[in-house]
């Protein structure tokens, strides 16, 4: 079994890109991701006059077991713990990291103002799925922990599901191996058989949410017409000509939809 123990080193590493008097956006990268995924979508924001800080979801994990409901906590704590000067905060969640920012808005008093939530599922609701899930992220677990790390990648983005590979610069790929621990930990801590449904407890989330998936994503494009109709105040926005990558696949138009929900919404 994997075990994450206590480190010392509580490393804050964010790429920041701040815009005075705007909404400030927290991206949280998805599963194999790391914040530099963000950048061309950063710019692409910071030309839509939205600020948007990028975070690195592996140093969450740096320390001990951190399960998903205490992910939020810790967010939020974080981003409370800091004094912003613009009009407020939002969260943007891909994948993973969808998942990650539902956690962190159920939260009580937190500190965001609005969300996007991308491909992301709310949660399995049988047990049999729940079990078959975490048996596969086990697996998962193991060969991004004591694997060969580019057949592991190579296996990761193989799957129909995700499409084309991130158009991530080499030398920030060959960086990701030094978290392979932490990676290997969100298979068990962050495994989709580990989460709670949470489809009971949308309706508990009253901040304007946008809810995206792509065109040509049929599962998760049927996720999020389910979940916008169980929340008071979300919208539902379909990607043209996108897959499961919205943020890569349809970059521009994510940005762009993003920075008029938050004027618009927030």
């Amino acid at each position: 079994m994997i075990q994450c123990s206590k480190q010392t080193d509580e490393r804050r590493q964010v790429t920041t890109n701040r815009e005075a008097e705007t909404m400030e956006c927290w991206l949280l990268h998805g599963a194999l991701g790391m914040a530099a995924d963000w950048r061309g979508f950063a710019k692409r924001l910071a030309g839509e006059k939205t600020g948007s800080r990028a975070v690195d979801l592996w140093r969450f994990l740096e320390g001990l077991a951190l399960p998903l409901a205490d992910f939020g906590r810790e967010l939020n704590e974080e981003a409370g713990s800091e004094v912003f000067r613009g009009k407020g905060r939002a969260l943007l969640g891909y994948s993973l990291g969808g998942r990650l920012a539902l956690h962190a808005l159920l939260e009580k008093h937190h500190p965001w103002q609005a969300a996007v939530v991308v491909s992301a599922h709310p949660g399995l609701e049988s047990a049999a799925e729940l079990d078959a899930r975490r048996a596969e992220d086990a697996t998962w677990a193991t060969k991004a922990l004591t694997g060969n790390w580019q057949e592991f990648v190579n296996a990761w983005n193989a799957q129909p599901i995700l499409g084309q590979p991130l158009p991530r610069d080499p030398q920030l790929a060959t960086r990701l191996i030094t978290r392979r621990r932490e990676i290997a930990c969100s298979f068990v801590d962050w495994s989709l058989g580990a989460q709670q449904p949470l489809w009971d407890r949308l309706r508990e989330i009253s901040v304007p949410v946008l809810w995206v998936a792509g065109e040509y994503d049929a599962k998760f494009r049927s996720l999020a017409e389910r979940a916008a109709a169980c929340m008071p105040r979300a919208t539902l926005a379909i990607a043209p000509g996108a897959g499961h990558r919205v943020p890569w696949d349809a970059e521009e138009w994510l940005a762009c939809q993003t920075a008029d929900f938050l004027r618009r919404g927030a």
